[in-house]
């Protein structure tokens, strides 16, 4: 009888926030990155010289736990939700943990993208969503194989969710998403005529 398995699972974890404990208030968390943003000059700064639609603390603020009190809860947060999805991929740690190394505020205007990229410095990615409003851009999940495919004819429009080239996830407010920091993502541009916001973290093994 013929069998055919699945090889190399790419796993997307997906949950909210409160699901592992009591979350930031949604509100006040969209507040303060709003407020960031508005005072963070050498951010504002770095975005207009890398033509960055709207604003990340990417490259300006590196310590959002310790200046505010609500970033402090959001990393007691993500670590429960990390240390379950270590559990998942069944990493031998030999000892060692994976902790948090940067986190940062991304606001995309109506117009705004962020590119296709990867984080090759990191082992745990993953974004929680602050606004999404009506319109506003999926994340895009690129398959690790794609550059592999020169001569593959294309998936089918309505191909299994596992077997599609990219698949387009759409959080909701106060949800948080973690991935292999390997795997290739993007932010489609954003139609909604509100901004975007979310806040974007990477764990290290240390």
């Amino acid at each position: 009888m013929s069998k055919t398995d699945s090889l190399f699972v790419t796993r997307l974890y997906r949950a909210k926030l409160s699901e592992l404990g009591k979350a930031p208030d949604a509100s006040e968390l969209e507040a303060t990155c709003l407020s960031i943003a508005q005072d963070d000059e050498a951010g504002q700064k770095w975005c207009e010289k890398n033509d960055f639609p709207g604003y990340t603390s990417y490259a300006s603020l590196d310590d959002l736990g310790w200046r505010f009190p609500i970033f402090k809860d959001l990393v007691k947060s993500l670590d429960k939700h990390v240390a379950a999805f270590v559990r998942d991929l069944q990493f031998e740690l030999d000892g060692k943990k994976i902790k948090l190394d940067s986190i940062w505020i991304n606001i995309l205007p109506e117009g705004g993208i962020h590119t296709s990229h990867l984080h090759p410095h990191s082992v745990i990615s993953g974004t929680t969503y602050v606004a999404m409003p009506k319109g506003a851009s999926a994340i895009k999940f690129e398959d690790p194989r794609l550059p592999m495919m020169m001569a593959a004819p294309a998936r089918k429009a309505r191909a299994r969710k596992e077997m599609r080239n990219f698949v387009y996830v759409e959080p909701d407010v106060g949800d948080v998403l973690l991935w292999e920091s390997w795997l290739r993502h993007e932010v489609p541009m954003n139609m909604a005529e509100e901004e975007r916001i979310s806040v974007s973290f990477n764990y290290g093994w240390e």
